[in-house]
C-alpha cells in the first residue's frame, strides 16, 4: 500500500498558513526570513524526488501550477512532470501536466488512490484536505519543517476536533538558521 505523506512548513504555533507569501495573506511570506541551509533544502529536494504523486487542495494546486510550469532544473521537471491529483468541487479541469481531478468522494477516491500499486503520495498545503485526510486516518507520516516564529494567528496545521492521533518520532534535525526538521510517523491502533 502507498505511504500519503504530509509535508508541510509550519511556525512554532502550528501556523502553516501562506509560507511563501504568494497568497498575499497578511502575514505571509514567513518561511523567507528563514534559512534552511543546505541540509533543508536537500530534504525537501529528496522528498520531492521520492515520492510518485502529488495530492492537492484547489488553492495549493493553483499556486503550484501557476509557480512550476515556467521553471527548469531537476526539481521543477520532477513537480511538472509527476501525476498530481487536485481534491476541489470548484475547478472546472486542471491544466497543470498530468493532473486528476477529485471532485466527488473523496475519501473513497483518495483510499483507491492509497491501495493501487505505486510509490508514495505527497501533500504540501492543502490545509483543509490534510484535516479531512486526518479524520479518516489516511495520513502514514508528517514531515514538518518548522520555522522559529510566531504569528498568532492564521490557518492552523491542526483543527479543532482532530482526535487522538498517536506519533511516532523518526527524526529531529536543526537545519539552517533555527529551522527544525521533524518526522513522524502515524501510529495505528492494532
Amino acid at each position: 500500500m502507498r505511504k500519503i505523506i504530509v509535508s508541510e512548513f509550519v511556525t512554532l504555533d502550528g501556523i502553516m498558513d501562506d509560507p511563501g507569501g504568494a497568497e498575499k495573506s497578511e502575514r505571509g511570506g514567513w518561511a523567507f526570513q528563514f534559512e534552511r541551509g543546505p541540509e533543508g533544502d536537500k530534504f525537501k529536494l529528496d522528498e520531492v524526488m521520492e515520492a510518485e504523486a502529488l495530492l492537492l487542495g484547489r488553492v495549493t494546486y493553483e499556486g503550484f501550477a501557476a509557480a512550476w510550469p515556467s521553471r527548469t532544473g531537476e526539481f521543477a521537471e520532477k513537480m511538472n512532470n509527476m501525476p498530481k491529483y487536485v481534491v476541489s468541487s470548484t475547478l472546472v479541469e486542471p491544466k497543470w501536466n498530468n493532473s486528476r481531478l477529485i471532485k466527488s468522494n473523496v475519501i473513497e477516491e483518495v483510499s483507491k488512490l492509497k491501495a493501487s500499486p505505486g510509490g508514495d503520495i505527497l501533500v504540501a498545503g492543502s490545509g483543509r484536505l490534510v484535516n479531512t485526510l486526518l479524520q479518516q486516518a489516511l495520513v502514514d507520516v508528517f514531515r514538518l519543517i518548522v520555522y522559529p516564529v510566531i504569528l498568532g494567528k492564521g490557518k492552523r496545521l491542526f483543527n479543532e476536533g482532530i482526535a487522538n492521533l498517536p506519533l511516532r518520532l523518526e527524526q529531529a534535525k536543526p537545519v539552517g538558521s533555527g529551522v527544525v526538521i521533524l518526522v513522524y510517523h502515524y501510529e495505528r491502533k492494532q
